[in-house]
């Protein structure tokens, strides 16, 4: 299997993707440099918009971030999920303490923008969403989850591919502390294997990982990398046990909680050491790689890692409805008009 390092320079000289048919990588279809550091956010629902305007439009940020604001924002996220509508008031007065300006649609907020960030926290609505953004040609940031299905998932990227815009999606949890500096190598050598850990929280609306799992499965791929053949599920109250098998033989495993002290790390298996993850340091470091990725253009997550992850948690859910039989990814994937190449 490819190194990330490997994957890229090897996409960016041949013009060829891996993983995933038809899903091209963000670097082979992404724009020029992006010039416009005006920002905008869609959706003010969630902790993680509030985040993003404190560090981009607070009078201490960091260098990096200079020259990039929030300057605009449309409050609507979900309307029927109590804990994220009721936030919407209180951050939308919050939003506008920080000097920024409160749109009545999508529409009127793009044509105050450069960039977006989709933050709005329930995933139904986020394909018709990311839709109005990508037909606009604006650079655009997808907190997790992408979207509310697998299928909608494969849509965003699909129109993002027809309309050759950039989209990046991440949980913070892909840079916990030494999670990148493993997976490059640089610390116990090849990785043989991981452990992640998260809170599982379910949401009834969403695919059961999707909603708050996807924390922990972003970080098991973001050490062991693309390549997960089948996946089988062990599901209580209270856990979630879902172990992947790499094609290589390899074994990644995810545990969700619920009950209990709710953290995120990890146990790292590497043919020169085991690694511990973390602490998680915030969503700072995460919010370094999305201004990297408006400046330039290129996502540092392809976008057949993006459905990789989303496609490992929907077979989980089948896994699940099948009392814990092993599920393929390439099934589910094929089900949501997703081809693997094998």
């Amino acid at each position: 299997m490819l190194s990330r390092r490997e994957f890229l320079s090897t996409t960016t000289a041949a013009g060829i993707g891996i993983g995933f048919a038809g899903i091209m990588p963000s670097l082979l279809y992404g724009r020029t440099p992006m010039t416009g550091r005006r920002a905008g956010i869609i959706g003010l629902d969630t902790s993680h918009s509030m985040e993003i305007i404190k560090a981009l439009n607070g009078t201490d940020k960091t260098p990096e971030f200079e020259g990039y604001s929030i300057v605009a924002a449309y409050p609507q996220g979900s309307k029927d999920i109590k804990s994220s509508a009721e936030r919407i008031p209180a951050y939308t007065a919050e939003a506008q303490k920080s000097g920024v300006e409160i749109t009545d649609s999508i529409a009127a907020l793009l044509s105050k923008v450069d960039v977006v960030f989709l933050e709005t926290n329930d995933g139904r609505p986020r394909l018709e969403q990311a839709m109005e953004v990508l037909k606009a040609g604006k650079p655009l940031f997808v907190d997790k989850p992408v979207a509310a299905s697998l299928k909608d998932v494969a849509a965003i990227y699909d129109t993002a591919k027809k309309y050759k815009v950039p989209v990046f999606s991440s949980s913070s949890l892909r840079y916990i502390s030494d999670a990148q500096e493993i997976a490059a190598g640089k610390m116990i050598g090849k990785v043989l294997g991981a452990d992640t850990y998260s809170p599982a929280t379910l949401e009834k609306t969403h695919p059961d990982l999707f909603w708050y799992g996807i924390h922990g499965v972003e970080m098991l791929f973001a050490v062991m990398g693309t390549g997960c053949k089948e996946v089988s599920r062990v599901h209580t109250d209270g856990t979630d046990v879902v172990v992947g098998t790499w094609k290589d033989g390899r074994i990644g495993i995810f545990r969700g909680t619920r009950t209990g002290k709710h953290t995120y790390g990890g146990m790292v298996f590497g043919e020169e050491g085991v690694r511990t993850l973390g602490p998680f340091k915030g969503t700072l470091p995460l919010l370094s790689e999305i201004i990297k990725f408006f400046k330039t253009g290129v996502a540092p997550v392809p976008p057949e890692e993006t459905l990789e992850i989303y496609s490992f948690m929907a077979a989980a859910d089948d896994s699940k409805a099948r009392k814990g039989m092993p599920v393929s990814l390439a099934e589910v994937a094929e089900q949501a008009g997703i081809s693997f190449i094998q």
